[in-house]
């Protein structure tokens, strides 16, 4: 499905379906932020009022930790919502 990262190859290499129809635009990006966010956010306040670390532990933390799950939800969410995109057969406004 995918060539790279996140980028779609042009067509499923099985059965030929032309992937050009899907479009999932900034959805993974947002629902990514906002589940990362989330789970940083919610550690990183139990960190801070289990432990009282020192700053400079935060960054060592939750930097890394933000960037592997940013990735591994992109990708995730980006797959989800192309499969829920041709499950659902929504495309652009159309007349019948």
């Amino acid at each position: 499905m995918f060539d790279g990262y996140i980028k779609l190859k042009p067509a499923c290499p099985s059965c030929g379906l032309d992937y050009a129809m899907f479009d999932a635009g900034d959805g993974p990006a947002v629902f990514g932020i906002l589940i990362v966010g989330a789970i940083v956010a919610g550690l990183a306040l139990w960190v801070e009022f289990t432990f009282s670390p020192p700053y400079w532990v935060h960054a060592v933390l939750w930097a890394p930790l933000i960037v592997i799950l940013s990735l591994a939800f992109l990708r995730l969410s980006k797959s989800t919502l192309l499969v829920l995109q041709y499950k659902h057969k929504a495309g652009e406004g159309r007349r019948h």
